[in-house]
C-alpha cells in the first residue's frame, strides 16, 4: 500500500531477493531511503521511532518461504529486533541467515533539519555523533545476539547487520 506503483513495488522485491544472496544491505538502505521514506510526510514523525525503520525493511524481505521470520526474538538476554532463520528444507541453497539491528535518531536529536540532512554526504552522515553513537550501540547489540543464536543453532550461516536511520531522511547500513 505505501509503495502504489507497481514497478516500484517489483523493484523492492527484486532487490530483497538480491540481498538473500548477495548480503548487499546498501541497496536495500538506499530503496528504503528514496522511496519508502518519500511516501511518509513530517506528520509521520510523531510516531517515527526504530520500528517505522524496521516495519518498512520487514516489508521488503519478508519471506516465510525461505526463512523463519523472527521480530524481537529473545536472543541471550536481550530481543534482536530482525531474525531472518533459513528453514531447514531450503538449506541447500547459497542464502544466508540474517540478523538485523536496526535505531532511528530523530532529526531533532541530532540538531539537523530535514533539507540539512538530505543533502549530506555519506561521510558527513556517518560523522554526526548521535549516528556514530547509535551505530556503535547497534553494533554491540548485533555481535552479541549473533553469537547467541550461533550457540543456539549449530548450523547458522549468519550474517549480521546493522542499519541506523536519520529521521525519514538517510539511512546508513553496515554488515558487521
Amino acid at each position: 500500500m505505501l509503495l502504489p506503483e507497481p514497478t516500484m513495488r517489483d523493484s523492492g522485491l527484486y532487490l530483497a531477493s538480491e540481498f538473500y544472496k548477495t548480503c548487499d544491505i546498501l541497496s536495500l538502505c538506499e530503496f528504503v531511503e528514496t522511496k519508502y521514506f518519500k511516501v511518509l510526510s513530517s506528520r509521520d514523525y510523531r510516531w517515527a521511532n526504530e520500528l517505522t525503520l524496521k516495519t518498512a525493511f520487514l516489508t521488503l524481505l519478508y519471506n516465510d518461504t525461505l526463512f523463519i521470520m523472527d521480530s524481537e526474538r529473545v536472543a541471550g538476554r536481550g530481543y534482536a529486533d530482525l531474525n531472518m532463520i533459513i528453514r531447514s528444507e531450503m538449506r541447500q541453497y547459497k542464502i544466508f541467515d540474517m540478523l538485523i539491528e536496526f535505531r532511528f535518531v530523530p532529526l531533532k536529536e541530532a540538531k539537523i533539519s530535514s533539507e540539512q540532512a538530505k543533502n549530506l554526504t555519506v561521510d558527513q552522515l556517518k560523522s554526526i555523533p548521535q549516528m556514530q553513537i547509535a551505530m556503535s550501540e547497534a553494533k554491540a547489540q548485533v555481535t552479541k545476539y549473533g553469537d547467541a543464536l550461533e550457540k543456539k543453532y549449530k548450523d547458522l550461516r549468519l550474517r549480521k547487520y546493522v542499519v541506523v536511520s536519520l529521521g525519514f531522511e538517510r539511512v546508513w547500513g553496515e554488515e558487521v
